[in-house]
């Protein structure tokens, strides 16, 4: 098994200092090249404090000057708001000049209220057909030049500039339905998958799903399979209790853009209750220490085993949850030093 991560610019409340998110931010990707991480995850988000994440390919661009080896995904940009020439333009231009590290991500998003205020009209749950009318305009936009006359977007004949470095630009696309699997066989695309805080037996349906796919196919699944989980390593009972609290503080506010139950001011998701919560499910603290890579060094690598058994190629280590600045690169390095020594 090999190791990703996943980190924001993360702010769950105004009295954290932006410049030291920033530098945080930026360290922790640091920590991940050093230690040999496969790829690191910037995401697209808009107006929300709690994923300052405006447009991903700035954020790794930013990322591939002060890094060396590490791979540099978007995970993922959301098809929906993007022009096809700006998009493949944007990605390309990070692609030469991080020297050929970039890892395509393409998605349909996640909160309505995005949508309405990025693409009023569009229903998130139609917005995949985005997502698969962009992804192979985007291949041939980077081969050269191309028009198009599709549902969402028409254009007479353009091509990327500047061009990828690679050849053959690694794609990814976030799947947890049974046609996204599909469609990322069909599309040569490697793929992620976020359970959330499901637990085994979600991912053990995921396994089914692209197996299942497989077959509909007819070929076998021949990318990357990756599964993200929020993440935290701990050696003390008091960074146990700080990781449970930090992670239902940020469900709480994860559950209004979900469920759209509270306001969002100034950026800043307001907290809605626990008991809001589908019957509390989401966050009770044995269920979330059980099903979150969460637990000691020792339970972590239990957990991550069980994955390998499934045949997940690489875990994405979900950083950004609310978690103060020390406590979490104390956990990410107690990851780095007693976890991924078990997987050389």
């Amino acid at each position: 098994m090999k190791f990703q991560i996943a980190i924001n610019l993360e702010r769950v409340d105004a009295s954290a200092d932006i410049h030291e998110v920033r530098d945080h931010t930026l360290e922790m990707v640091k920590l991940a090249d050093e230690a040999g991480f496969e790829i690191a995850w910037a995401a697209e988000h808009h107006a929300l404090e709690m994923t300052i994440a405006p447009n991903p390919f700035q954020i790794l661009t930013w990322w591939a000057e002060h890094t060396s080896n590490i791979r540099l995904g978007s995970g993922v940009a959301n098809a929906a708001y993007w022009h096809p020439i700006n998009l493949a333009g944007e990605a390309a231009m990070v692609d030469l000049l991080s020297n050929g590290r970039l890892e395509l991500g393409l998605g349909s998003g996640a909160y309505q209220r995005e949508f309405d205020r990025m693409k009023p009209g569009l229903a998130q749950p139609d917005s995949w057909r985005y997502m698969q009318e962009m992804l192979p305009l985007i291949r041939e936009l980077f081969a050269g030049d191309v028009e198009h006359d599709g549902e969402y977007w028409q254009f007479p004949k353009a091509t990327s500039c500047p061009k990828p470095v690679q050849d053959d630009v690694p794609f990814w696309v976030a799947a947890r339905a049974p046609i996204t699997f599909e469609y990322a066989i069909e599309n040569d695309c490697n793929i992620m998958s976020w359970p959330l805080t499901h637990p085994m037996s979600e991912v053990v349906e995921y396994r089914s799903r692209l197996d299942a796919a497989a077959a509909a196919v007819g070929r076998p699944f021949g990318g990357t399979w990756a599964l993200m989980r929020h993440a935290a390593v701990y050696d003390t009972e008091e960074d146990r209790q700080a990781s449970l609290a930090a992670v239902r503080y940020v469900l709480s506010l994860f559950g209004n853009l979900m469920m759209e139950k509270g306001d969002v001011v100034n950026g800043f998701p307001e907290p809605i209750p626990f008991e809001a919560m589908d019957g509390n499910w989401r966050v009770d603290p044995e269920m979330l220490e059980e099903n979150l890579m969460f637990g000691t060094p020792g339970q972590v690598v239990a957990k991550l085993k069980a994955y390998e058994e499934l045949g997940i190629d690489s875990f994405i280590y979900y950083a950004s949850m609310g978690l103060g600045i020390e406590n979490q690169r104390r956990s990410f390095e107690l990851f780095i030093d007693r976890v991924m020594p078990e997987f050389v």
